[in-house]
């Protein structure tokens, strides 16, 4: 959420935002809202003033008859002033943050830029398999029995495929707890205000799963941690705070008809390591740990020498509250093109203005703090591009080196 003052003294500033993002909201709209608010609060709080003056002391018939006049303006002033209120407040969760400068313009996903690829696209002497032929082949994937259980996009890991699946979780953690993150294992489920503070609603709420009369299942641990946080004050000496939680995640795919509607690469339940960090209120600072969470995520798919580039995301590409972001995507060989695995935000105070996350400074000031996420590693999808490119002619798959400790000194899956 932006605060009104900014707006109001930048509304060119959120109008240039809503073009260069093509989201539909009426900023001319907020600020009559927003100046109907004010009277309305202004005229109450007079009223309101002369009737606790004219309260005090002997009142004649006619001094009450007038108190009585005024009680009933005040109880219509109010009776709008909920109404508008309540509009107001509705209209501030649609208005998007402000993009950052670097940031291209673009319609969609189409129109992001190639900043940066790192390795070698591999190049088999055989044609390659994609990953649902490949795990079926190996005993490591059941999609049949997992739509009979689950429904569609359903799915079951079987065999190393789950091992694996812990091994990439573990690798993960441990580098990122070497860096001082502290791990968290975060709730799925959470209540409603974590996902209006995070963003997630109103905007998304075709994606979310909602599971009780306030609770939704999270599609990301980005919602539970930032709850976590909700309604404190940190001290500034605290930050930034860095956490690398893991949970399960959901999401419905109801923007995604028709894409990927086999394998494991877009599913309904999945499990993620999620970066999260809280740092203080400052472009610099925010700028600096989008970077290095990005870096993070980069080092892991190096050590696991899977072929990646990274793309800035268009205007148009970016969430409501995103002022910046990056996707990682890792090459897929069975489609020749790479394809998303992970992406990595900052939001300035944009959430944690919503959710009321400060911290104190050394003058005893409070500021809201910034907030950022990435993409650790998910599971199952990066299972896709892993067993896609260490697949051999022979129809194996080869364990990267930098797990097989944590496979039991397994190498290479093989035909059972």
């Amino acid at each position: 959420m932006l605060d009104i003052k900014f707006i109001r003294q930048n509304p060119e500033a959120l109008k240039e935002a809503v073009r260069k993002k093509h989201v539909d909201f009426d900023v001319e709209h907020l600020l009559a809202v927003d100046s109907r608010r004010r009277e309305l609060l202004e005229s109450s709080e007079s009223l309101k003033a002369e009737q606790n003056k004219r309260s005090k002391g002997p009142q004649s018939p006619k001094d009450l008859e007038e108190l009585k006049g005024i009680k009933e303006k005040i109880k219509i002033l109010e009776t709008e002033l909920t109404v508008v209120e309540n509009e107001f407040q509705s209209l501030m969760l649609l208005a998007p943050n402000i993009p950052d400068e670097t940031v291209p313009e673009g319609k969609s996903d189409a129109d992001n830029k190639e900043i940066r690829n790192w390795g070698k696209i591999p190049k088999f002497d055989f044609k390659p398999k994609d990953h649902i032929e490949l795990m079926k082949e190996l005993d490591l994937l059941d999609i049949e029995r997992g739509a009979k259980v689950s429904g569609f996009r359903g799915y079951f890991l079987k065999n190393e495929a789950v091992l694996l699946s812990f091994a990439l979780w573990q690798f993960a953690a441990e580098r990122l707890l070497k860096k001082g993150f502290q791990p968290l294992f975060a709730p799925a489920i959470a209540k409603e205000f974590n996902f209006v503070g995070t963003g997630w609603l109103p905007q998304s709420k075709d994606e979310v799963y909602k599971v009780g009369n306030d609770e939704y299942l999270t599609g990301t641990a980005e919602v539970s941690v930032m709850g976590y946080r909700a309604d404190e004050i940190l001290n500034e000496k605290a930050l930034p705070q860095k956490y690398v939680a893991f949970s399960p995640c959901f999401r419905s795919e109801a923007g995604s008809y028709g894409k990927d509607t086999k394998g494991i690469l877009r599913v309904h339940e999945f499990y993620k390591l999620e970066q999260v960090v809280l740092c203080r209120n400052s472009r610099e600072e925010s700028v600096k740990w989008h970077e290095e969470l990005t870096k993070n995520a980069e080092t892991l798919l190096q050590e696991l020498k899977l072929p990646y580039r990274v793309v800035i995301n268009c205007s148009g590409d970016l969430g409501l509250g995103q002022v910046k972001k990056y996707d990682i995507e890792t090459w897929m060989p069975s489609q020749e093109k790479y394809r998303e695995t992970h992406s990595s935000s900052y939001f300035y105070d944009f959430q944690s203005r919503r959710l009321n996350i400060k911290y104190r400074d050394d003058e005893g000031k409070t500021h809201f703090v910034h907030s950022l996420n990435n993409t650790a590693l998910a599971t199952p999808r990066l299972l896709a591009n892993l067993v896609e490119n260490y697949q051999t002619k022979k129809g194996t798959v080869i364990i990267p080196k930098v797990l097989r400790k944590y496979m039991g000194g397994v190498k290479e899956i093989k035909k059972k």
